[in-house]
């Protein structure tokens, strides 16, 4: 079989719904086989209904628990029949034939995994790739922004090869995810493509950037703004990915720095009044 289209869905039923229409929007006419499989996170909003209603060709894995997005992707990937494996969340819209632009540049880079140029609602462009986390990154991404922050330094218009794309949408060779490039699934969400993508730099595949491929990811479906755990789950990958690939020497600097950031947090809410920066910050600098 040629393609699977692996979504993860927790309590995003509406979101979803754009989502599937538009995969079958995009594929149709396409001339290679393609499934979707929706693994589902126990969603209590109706989209187990939703799916067997409205998409019946749509394959599910329903999960008795929140197992989280690693694990949930994983189980999907073991479920798959296609030879290529498009990972997609499930807030995100695809624009035109995205899918099969990535696909024809997929098998054109076999030992590769690639992602495509993601855009916000408003159609302004998102951060779609970046760098490694390494020391210098991570205190830019903490406590600088726009292009400083060491996500995006070249042309979001140009075919790049990167060091990771993100894990809204993207594509490689079920041989390549299969040779032990699954999701750590130790990492509840977020961070999870980054350590999945580091891993496969390590094993000397590349990953690439396709501008040419366009998906809109509304960002935030299952997490949404303002609640604490985003914050906190970006503490506990930071500091996973750290002791997990860059040694006691660098994780004792990056636990500084986030608790400089999260210090920070807690006085600018305290004397603000923002209750939200005051507790999310006070709770991340006890994760460090």
């Amino acid at each position: 079989m040629g393609l699977s289209i692996i979504i993860v869905s927790y309590n995003t039923k509406k979101l979803l719904g754009a989502c599937l229409d538009s995969v079958k929007k995009s594929l149709k006419g396409a001339d290679f086989d393609w499934e979707v499989i929706v693994v589902d996170n126990v969603s209590h909003d109706g989209t187990r209904e939703m799916i067997a209603e409205k998409y019946p060709w749509v394959r599910t894995i329903l999960n008795k628990e929140n197992v989280g997005f690693g694990r949930a992707n994983n189980q999907g990937m073991r479920e798959a029949k296609g030879d290529v494996l498009f990972l997609l969340n499930s807030d995100t819209v695809i624009l035109d034939n995205a899918i099969s632009k990535l696909l024809s540049f997929q098998k054109k880079h076999p030992t590769s995994f690639v992602g495509p140029k993601l855009f916000n609602v408003d159609r302004s462009p998102q951060t779609s790739c970046g760098a490694f986390f390494r020391l210098p990154v991570v205190f830019a991404s903490l406590f600088l922004k726009g292009d400083y922050n060491g996500l995006v330094r070249w042309s979001p218009n140009k075919i790049k090869k990167v060091d990771w794309v993100s894990g809204a949408a993207f594509m490689g060779p079920k041989k390549l995810f299969f040779d032990d490039l699954l999701f750590d699934e130790k990492i509840f969400m977020y961070m999870e493509e980054i350590d999945l993508l580091y891993r496969a730099c390590k094993k000397g595949y590349d990953t690439f950037f396709y501008p040419n491929s366009k998906i809109i990811h509304i960002g935030g479906g299952s997490s949404p703004t303002r609640r604490k755990e985003p914050v906190l789950h970006i503490y506990r990958g930071y500091q996973y990915f750290y002791a997990k690939h860059y040694g006691n020497q660098k994780l004792t600097i990056l636990k500084f720095l986030l608790k400089v950031k999260a210090a920070a947090g807690w006085t600018i809410g305290a004397f603000s009044g923002n209750e939200y920066l005051r507790t999310t910050y006070a709770e991340a600098f006890r994760l460090v």
